[in-house]
């Protein structure tokens, strides 16, 4: 058996990685954005690799692994993104801008109830608000491990989604928010980025 240890002002939170279940989550929360791309969004329990590197990605966050989840925004490309051009760079940035918008205001709205709550820049791995850790965050990775999409390995790791191929775009936010509160606001702010 595999366990974590948080060590934070005398106190250790200990959890057993078998009992968290990587891939539970509930419904996902399906939108079209405003240029008519699909937008799938999922709130996960932790997966292994969060529960082992939690204080290694996020060094000033002290919780309990169990509270931790992770939530999963698929933005769906105009292009495949298997390929290197010029096009499709101006692509991920466009869609890398419209996570980081939509991002900032979830994060900013559970901020203000009181959760630790961040997002992980998708160009460097490293967590947009709070204090970087040593190692990065590997959004592809996560996907992989929560929603068992495939991965193509090109220059970079690109997903490969079910319906979209290879024009999907992922972000990541963690949060100490239950499941419900975080779909409350996902779909609170995602009427407010005119996703519907």
């Amino acid at each position: 058996m595999v366990y974590i240890r948080k060590i934070a002002e005398n106190e250790v939170h200990q959890v057993e990685l078998s009992r968290l279940g990587t891939s539970q989550c509930g419904s996902r929360i399906n939108r079209v954005a405003e240029t008519g791309q699909a937008v799938q969004m999922s709130v996960h329990r932790c997966s292994q690799f969060i529960a082992q590197n939690l204080e290694r990605v996020f060094p000033d966050w002290v919780l309990p692994v169990t509270t931790c989840r992770v939530v999963v925004v698929l933005q769906q490309s105009r292009y495949p993104l298997t390929d290197t051009a010029l096009h499709i760079e101006r692509e991920k940035d466009r869609l890398r801008e419209r996570f980081i918008n939509f991002g900032s205001d979830v994060v900013r709205n559970l901020r203000d109830r009181g959760f630790l709550t961040d997002m992980i820049d998708p160009r460097t791995g490293y967590p947009q608000l709070s204090r970087p850790g040593e190692i990065a965050h590997d959004d592809t990775a996560v996907v992989k491990a929560l929603l068992g999409f495939p991965i193509v390995h090109n220059s970079c790791s690109i997903l490969e989604h079910p319906s979209w191929g290879s024009a999907v775009y992922p972000g990541i936010l963690m949060s100490s928010a239950s499941e419900q509160v975080i779909k409350n606001v996902l779909k609170k702010v995602a009427v407010q980025h005119s996703w519907k």
